[in-house]
C-alpha cells in the first residue's frame, strides 16, 4: 500500500536531477546534493535514506551518495532512461489517480475530472508536459520496434500507412527492413513538422510520404497496410470503431490493418499491461482482449485474422477488410 510513497519520492528526486547531479560529480553528500539541487538538506538526506532503502541510490561508508543501476535510470544522458516516465507519473498522472473510484464507480474517464480538460488536450496546453509525455512514450516504446519488425513480416505490401506514427520510428524500422516497400506518415500537423527532420535522418524522405490529418475524419488512401501503434488503447470502443471505419473506408477488400499493442489474457496471470489498463480506463481508453479485439474490427468492417505475439504481451494484431 506504500507503493504511492516510492512513486512520488522517485517524482521529486527526478524533479531535483538528483541522479544527474551525482552522475556529473561522482559520490556526494546530501548537504552538497541539497546545495546544487536547490533544495533542503535534512529533507533531501531523508529523501535520499528513504529511496536507498528501496534500491535507488546507495550510500557509501563516508557518508557520501552514488548511484545504483536502478538510479542510473533516472539520469537525463541514459539510453535507457525513465526519468521523463518518472516526472510525468509522478504528476500528471498520480493526480488523475485521485479520480479512480469516480472512473469505477460510473465507468467514465476521471481524468478530466481530475485536471479540467481531457488528457490530449491537456498535454496541448502544458507543453513541457507534453514534451515530457513524447519523450516517455520514445523511452517506453523505443525497444519495442525492432522485435516487432522481426516477428511481423511487411514484405508483401506495397505501401504501409503509419497511423499516428509520431516520429517516424516504426515506418522507418519497417522501410530500413524492407526496400521495395514505401511508407506513408500519417499524423496531426504540428507531429509532422517535429517527424521531417527524423524521416530524413534516416535517409527515407523519398520512401515515406509525410500526410498531414486527423484520423477521426479522412485517412489517405493509397496503402494497402495501416499500422496503429499504442493508439486504440487511448481511445473507447465507439471511438475506435469509427478510427478503424476510416482506416476501412481507405483501403480495398483485402487491405490490412495492423494494431500493435497488447493482448490483454483473461485469468490470475500477471501482468503491467492489467495495471496500465486502469490508467487507460482514467483517461477513456481500454486495453483489450482478443474477443473485444474482434468486436469493434467487425463493427467497423474488418475480420480478425490473427495475431502476432512478438515481446511480452504484446502482439500485432492483423484485421482484415471485408
Amino acid at each position: 500500500l506504500f507503493g504511492f510513497v516510492l512513486t512520488k519520492a522517485i517524482h521529486v528526486a527526478a524533479k531535483l536531477n538528483i541522479a544527474d547531479i551525482i552522475g556529473s560529480e561522482g559520490p556526494l553528500a546530501a548537504a552538497d546534493i541539497a546545495n546544487r539541487a536547490g533544495a533542503n538538506e535534512e529533507s533531501v538526506s531523508r529523501l535520499l535514506r528513504a529511496l536507498a532503502s528501496a534500491g535507488i541510490f546507495k550510500v557509501n561508508e563516508t557518508g557520501k551518495y552514488l548511484l545504483t543501476p536502478l538510479a542510473e535510470t533516472l539520469r537525463e544522458d541514459n539510453p535507457e532512461s525513465i526519468k521523463a516516465m518518472a516526472l510525468v507519473l509522478g504528476d500528471m498522472l498520480y493526480k488523475a489517480y485521485d479520480e479512480l473510484l469516480f472512473s469505477v464507480k460510473t465507468g467514465e474517464g476521471g481524468f478530466t475530472r481530475a485536471l479540467g480538460v481531457p488528457v490530449f488536450q491537456y498535454l496541448a496546453n502544458n507543453h513541457e508536459t507534453g514534451k515530457l509525455f513524447d519523450r516517455m512514450m520514445t523511452d517506453i516504446h523505443g525497444g519495442e520496434t525492432q522485435p516487432m519488425v522481426d516477428a511481423y513480416d511487411f514484405s508483401g505490401f506495397g505501401t504501409v500507412v503509419d497511423i499516428g506514427g509520431g516520429n517516424g520510428e516504426v515506418i522507418s524500422a519497417i522501410l530500413k527492413r524492407h526496400e521495395a516497400v514505401k511508407g506513408i506518415l500519417f499524423d496531426l500537423p504540428e507531429v509532422i513538422d517535429r517527424a521531417r527532420n527524423n524521416i530524413a535522418a534516416h535517409g527515407f524522405g523519398d520512401r515515406c510520404q509525410l500526410v498531414t490529418g486527423n484520423f477521426f475524419n479522412t485517412i489517405v488512401k493509397e496503402g494497402d497496410a495501416y499500422i496503429m501503434r499504442h493508439i486504440l488503447h487511448d481511445w473507447s470502443d465507439e471511438d475506435a470503431i469509427a478510427i478503424l471505419s476510416n482506416c476501412r473506408k481507405a483501403m480495398n477488400v483485402g487491405g490490412k490493418v495492423l494494431v500493435v499493442e497488447a493482448v490483454i489474457q483473461q485469468g490470475n496471470e500477471p501482468s503491467p499491461f492489467k495495471l496500465l489498463d486502469l490508467t487507460m480506463l482514467l483517461i477513456g481508453g481500454k486495453e483489450r482482449t482478443e474477443s473485444q479485439f474482434g468486436n469493434i474490427f467487425s463493427k467497423a468492417g474488418l475480420k480478425l485474422n490473427r495475431i502476432v505475439p512478438f515481446q511480452h504481451d504484446l502482439s500485432v494484431v492483423e484485421g482484415i477488410a471485408v
